[in-house]
């Protein structure tokens, strides 16, 4: 788009930081934000229903111009993709549809944020292996229905980077939605996962260079995470926290929300379960019942799978990996054994075997994942 209409549109984002629905009615009202720009000094007869405090934050826009270039030429320099919502061809369409969307996003990746499946999985920064072990499941699924669907999450600690490392494990793109601006990555200590995402995915703000860490950022930065989406995934939550903000936020803008049940009992699911007992979230157990429920295409046989991705295991092996792709979940070795028809102390030499070649993964109480 032309350049001085993208300027304008980042300093209608900067003089009226925070208040999203305001800048797109503003925007949508005269056309342009060139003559967003140009009535700035008559807003309040121009623009119905405008506040005070608003009209007068409008005259800031001449002031954050400078600001504006520099920002512009940091994200060149960056090779930083700066998404405005006029541009239909880039800007995520799905996005554009939610009335507080922002104007301005800055993008670094590959990935499409209009692939033809979008998921956003969030949950909880301190959630059980439980939960990680749902989220890997749910990266194999997913590839296994659509290898090219889009895995959007928030790179936070717990289910977060769990969504996104299971993503990359089974070749998925994956997309971090950031409460800062791209010259950082918080938390520093998933530096190296973000590093992996910028070559199948991408990390995606609204925020400029050099925003700090605030709380209510997060916050504002769930609204992305649901309306980027097809659908929005609980996988763990306590009563309160950020996932539920989302989901309410993806329910809002009419998107479908999922939520992961868990013991009555269990602290960490206590607010999924009440999603699903206000009706406020379907009840999934896997990925595949998501999938079914949002229409996808069905997945090809499993043994046609088999055969295409494991040419050069022995009989034996096979046998094991179509038993648990044919469970869709974790089997222990007694339950492979059952399965297979092959005596444990055979399984285990055989299973040590899987997991070099990154077919399988052990887990805690000789259970076993399949990785793809």
């Amino acid at each position: 788009m032309d350049e001085q209409e993208l300027l304008y549109t980042m300093a209608l984002t900067f003089a009226l930081r925070q208040h999203s629905r305001a800048q797109r009615i503003l925007l949508e009202t005269l056309g342009s934000a060139r003559a967003v720009y140009e009535h700035r000094s008559d807003a309040s007869s121009v623009f119905e229903n405008i506040s005070p405090r608003a009209a007068e934050m409008l005259q800031a826009m001449p002031s954050v111009m400078k600001a504006c270039e520099e920002e512009l030429y940091y994200a060149r320099a960056h090779n930083i993709n700066v998404l405005a919502i006029q541009d239909e061809a880039h800007y995520p369409a799905r996005l554009r549809t939610c009335d507080d969307a922002p104007l301005i996003l800055y993008f670094l990746g590959n990935a499409d944020l209009n692939a033809e499946h979008v998921v956003s999985i969030v949950g909880t920064r301190r959630c059980s292996e439980r939960g990680r072990d749902f989220c890997a499941g749910v990266g194999r699924e997913i590839a296994g229905r659509d290898g090219r669907a889009l895995v959007v999450s928030g790179l936070a600690y717990g289910i977060d980077i769990a969504a996104h490392r299971a993503a990359l494990e089974n070749g998925l793109p994956t997309v971090a939605v950031l409460a800062h601006g791209l010259d950082e990555i918080y938390p520093s200590a998933h530096r190296q996962t973000a590093v992996e995402m910028l070559e199948h995915g991408g990390l995606l703000t609204e925020f400029t260079s050099h925003t700090p860490i605030d709380r209510l950022n997060f916050l504002q930065r769930n609204r992305i995470v649901a309306g980027l989406s097809d659908a929005v995934v609980v996988v763990e939550s306590p009563a309160r926290g950020g996932s539920l903000n989302t989901a309410r936020l993806a329910a809002d803008y009419h998107r479908e929300v999922f939520a992961v049940p868990g013991r009555p009992s269990d602290k960490l699911s206590e607010g999924c379960n009440t999603l699903i007992r206000r009706n406020a979230a379907t009840l999934i157990c896997s990925a595949s019942e998501m999938m079914d429920d949002l229409g996808w295409p069905s997945a090809p046989k499993a043994e046609e799978l088999q055969g295409e991705l494991f040419p050069s295991l022995t009989p034996d092996e096979q046998g094991v990996v179509a038993a648990l792709r044919a469970s869709d979940a974790d089997l222990s070795l007694s339950e492979l054994s059952a399965a297979t028809g092959i005596p444990s102390f055979k399984l285990i030499p055989m299973m040590v075997a899987l997991e070099m070649k990154d077919i399988v993964k052990a887990l805690a109480g000789q259970r076993y994942h399949l990785r793809r």
